[in-house]
């Protein structure tokens, strides 16, 4: 999470289990139910778009193509008009994309980030092809090699040039170093590369850089995941993100980003709050964060946090793309248009 072009990588909603003995994956999160991303080509521009939701502004990019907008526009063409119109809580509002991990992503980032540029807009991305990604859960996957990810990440980059984007880095990738998951061969490799995506990115004049921090239902050792994120160059970075693909609250995420600020010299953060407008769902035992029932979307994507610490909320998660083949779902990242209206409908209760 959160497709054709785009990552159709399936992240299931990071999940603090660590029970599963995992060989984590290279691009899928194990618990994010990965965005695909699959939609907004470099030819996006704004035709085809139905209009913004009037009483919100934002920063950020929204893709004139994604999986919610072709939904809303079947919908409204096949007389569903009053689904549309409640799927446009999605539509509409700026979501995250997951450029592909096959081959060399610049020219996917390249279309994106001018297109979010033509518009005066900052572009959301997520960078997610670790090798040993997921560690062999829903999103598995991630580049075959140190190598080839070092040339990977050089061109997802390469890319942004010097357009303004927000980039959140490899989702999971540093908390499946802390759960048990990510072999210990290969756990001082992840934070150096880690570590050399953020040096690499930040080269980028307008690139701000977000390592992934996990969820706090995920890692409640905060300092050992303090000294993680500094193994992987969170002070080159401009901070960590957290709650990729997860369902806690906005209040316990911010409460858990303060308390890791506060061993990380200040560190800034994001929080998805892409689907957290209800919380986590109790029940569901060790998945419970893989599709769970009666979810709603959280608050929109904006940088008007009224926070010093949190620099914006966003939706990094693409709300309907499925988190697993789990509770009736399709494979991870893939559209899910019931799944999606029942999100927007709460939202709005």
């Amino acid at each position: 999470m959160p497709g054709s072009l785009l990552v159709t990588f399936r992240r299931p909603a990071r999940r603090p289990t660590l029970a599963l003995v995992l060989s984590c994956l290279t691009l899928i999160p194990l618990a994010l139910g990965c965005s695909s991303g699959g939609e907004d080509p470099p030819d996006s521009g704004a035709e085809g778009r139905s209009t913004p939701l009037a009483e919100e502004s934002s920063e950020f990019w929204v893709a004139p193509r994604s999986p919610a907008a072709r939904q809303v526009r079947e919908w409204e063409s096949s007389g569903r008009s009053e689904d549309a119109q409640t799927l446009r809580r999605i539509a509409d509002r700026p979501l995250a994309v997951w450029p592909t991990g096959e081959g060399d992503p610049g020219q996917q980032v390249r279309g994106i980030t001018e297109a979010a540029t033509d518009e005066g807009l900052t572009a959301v991305l997520v960078a997610y092809n670790i090798p040993h990604r997921d560690c062999g859960q829903y999103s598995q996957g991630g580049a075959e090699s140190d190598a080839a990810y070092r040339e990977w990440i050089d061109a997802f980059a390469a890319g942004i040039g010097d357009a303004e984007a927000l980039v959140v880095l490899e989702p999971d990738a540093v908390a499946h170093t802390l759960d048990g998951c990510t072999a210990p061969m290969y756990v001082q490799d992840r934070y150096g590369l880690l570590a050399e995506s953020v040096e690499r990115l930040k080269r980028q004049p307008g690139t701000r850089v977000y390592i992934d921090a996990g969820n706090p239902d995920w890692i409640t050792d905060p300092d050992r995941l303090a000294q993680a994120l500094r193994d992987s160059g969170i002070d080159r970075a401009d901070g960590f993100a957290l709650n990729v693909s997860n369902f806690q609250t906005l209040e316990r995420s911010t409460e858990y980003g303060r308390e890791l600020s506060g061993l990380l010299d200040g560190a800034h953060f994001v929080v998805d709050t892409s689907r957290n407008g209800e919380g986590p769902w109790e029940e569901g035992g060790d998945e419970r964060w893989c599709n769970p029932p009666d979810r709603a979307l959280g608050t929109p994507p904006t940088t008007d946090t009224d926070d010093p610490l949190a620099d914006a909320y966003l939706w990094v998660k693409r709300p309907g793309e499925s988190d697993g083949e789990c509770r009736g779902g399709p494979v991870a990242g893939e559209w899910w248009p019931e799944y999606a209206l029942g999100l927007a409908e709460r939202a709005g209760e």
